[in-house]
Order: C-alpha cells, then sequence, then structure tokens
C-alpha cells in the first residue's frame, strides 16, 4: 500500500481499511510504502508547519526525510487498528538519492521494529543504476537494516528485467549474506594480458554455472556456495585460484602456453591446446558431482 496514493480527503482511511481488511482475511502480509514521487500531501504539509514553528528549522531535504519516515510509520500503526498484525507489515520508503536513502533507513530503523525493504528507486540504467542501488544498500546492509531487497533498473530498449534479480544476489553474495551461485574470481587484465580469452573464459564459465545452477539446486546441497578463479597470467594467477574451490592460471604475453588448474589449493592438471574451456567445465562439473552431497529421492 502507498499511503500517498490510496486514496485523498474522505476516502482515503475507507480505502486504506479496506485493502487491510482484504489482507487479513486471506492471511497475507503487507508492504507499506512510501515514495517521495507520491508522498500523502497530508503529511507533508503537517510535517512542514512543525518545521516551519522550530526555532532552528530544518533544510527542506531533512523536512522530506522526516515526512517519508512519519508516513510510513503511521500508516503502519493505522493498519494495526484495523486489525493487521505487527509481524505481518514490511514498512519502505523509496527515494532516488543514495544519501537519502540511507538517512531514511537508519531513521527507520531506530524508530520501529518492523521489517524493512530496501530500495534505491528510479536507480536509472546500466551501470549508473546498478553502483547507485550498491552504494545505498550496501551500506545498509553492513549495518544489519534491511529484510528484503528489491533492485529497481531501467531496462535497455527490449531488454530484460532478469538483471535486477541478478543484480540483487550477487550484492547479497559478494557481502557474504546470501547464496545463489558459484561466484567468479577473475583479473581485470593488465599489459600482461594482450589476449582476450581468459576474459571470454572468465564470462563464459560465470553464465555456464548460472545455466547448470537449477539443475545442481535440484540434485546437490551446497553448490551455490563454491568459489571459481579464472585468472589471466602467473604474476597473481596461481595465488589467487589457490583460494577458489576451483581455478585456472591462465599463461599471460609471453608466458610458456600452458594453463594449471587448482582444486582446492592443489595443482591437479595442466590443460593445453584449443579446447581449455570446454575442460575446465568438466572440471567443475566433476567437482559437483564429486564433491556435493547428493540430495535423496
Amino acid at each position: 500500500i502507498n499511503p500517498g496514493n490510496v486514496g485523498a480527503g474522505s476516502k482515503r482511511d475507507p480505502q486504506f481499511a479496506a485493502i487491510v481488511e482484504i489482507a487479513c482475511k486471506y492471511d497475507k502480509p503487507v508492504r507499506i510504502g512510501v515514495n517521495w514521487g507520491s508522498l500523502d500531501p497530508s503529511v507533508l504539509a503537517r510535517i512542514m508547519d512543525q518545521n516551519a514553528s522550530r526555532a532552528e528549522p530544518r533544510d527542506a531535504g531533512a523536512v522530506m526525510r522526516e515526512a517519508l519516515v512519519v508516513s510510513a510509520l503511521e500508516s503502519a500503526a493505522k493498519a494495526e487498528e484495523y486489525g493487521l498484525a505487527g509481524d505481518r507489515i514490511i514498512l519502505s520508503a523509496k527515494v532516488s538519492s543514495v544519501q537519502d536513502l540511507i538517512a531514511v533507513y537508519r531513521d527507520m530503523a531506530l524508530r520501529s521494529d518492523y521489517p524493512l525493504h530496501l530500495g534505491l528507486t528510479e536507480a536509472g540504467m546500466g551501470s549508473k543504476g546498478i553502483v547507485a542501488s550498491t552504494a545505498a544498500l550496501a551500506i545498509l546492509l553492513q549495518e544489519g537494516i534491511g529484510d528484503t531487497i528489491r533492485i529497481s533498473l531501467t531496462p535497455e530498449p527490449g531488454g530484460s528485467r532478469t538483471q535486477e534479480v541478478v543484480v540483487a544476489q550477487e550484492i547479497l553474495q559478494t557481502m557474504g549474506l546470501r547464496a545463489f551461485t558459484p561466484m567468479v574470481t577473475a583479473c581485470p587484465g593488465c599489459g600482461r594480458t594482450t589476449s582476450t580469452f581468459f576474459q571470454e573464459l572468465a564470462s563464459g564459465i560465470q553464465g555456464y554455472v548460472r545455466e547448470q545452477m537449477p539443475r545442481w539446486r535440484e540434485q546437490y546441497d551446497g553448490v551455490e556456495n563454491m568459489t571459481l578463479a579464472v585468472m589471466g597470467c602467473v604474476v597473481n594467477g596461481p595465488g589467487e585460484s589457490k583460494h577458489a574451490n576451483i581455478g585456472i592460471s591462465l599463461p599471460g604475453t609471453g608466458e610458456t602456453p600452458a594453463a594449471p588448474v587448482f582444486v582446492d589449493g592443489e595443482k591437479t592438471v595442466t590443460l593445453r591446446g584449443d579446447n581449455i574451456a570446454a575442460e575446465f567445465k568438466a572440471i567443475v562439473d566433476d567437482y559437483v558431482a564429486t564433491r556435493y552431497v547428493k540430495k535423496a529421492g
């Protein structure tokens, strides 16, 4: 329920109550989500009036943030008055500014015990949206604030919205909070890596494990925690590869055309030739089949 567009004037409370009653009837949780693009004008006006009477009025940003928090908390209290249990309510307060989002959620976390849904609304397209969402959510999650998350990205024309899910999963997984699919560590490349093969292999392996994960999840326990490394030269390649469950150190410029593979820190084989990608995938498949417990049935 967005308190800002559930209804105005005399219609607001009856319409809000009707939604809550339906949720109670079917035992459904309700997210009460305020948004600074559709903030309840009556709440904003009241907070502005209170601010004007202060000896030292706060700036417009602080007033807006206070109105967001007050709208969410007052709406949650009203939902409980209408019969919705407190443990069936989750709150969100969406803004598109990173610093405002952090400030609002820190305040809500201090002033209530309701679960909080995190999300930077209208984050934008491509890398801008991903970076902004990650910057905001990572800080809050690290502070223990947030129970569910949503990444809001504007898709490219004709693009898929599934990228939002992938980014959300990767934020949680890179922070060590949840695991969804094996992650691939890969070096950025430098003057020693004039070939693009290590980049192609890293991309191919990440795509491969994502494709295989639904099947692996059904058959084995814990595969989502597996770590992989695809490195581009001898400088950091062997060392980084040893830190992963499975790692491969590809030859850099001028190096011997051989790619040692490390499994759980131990060198097991050296790959050569034009079939390295397929052979490395086979090693990954074998590791999954032999190292993870197969589910019953």
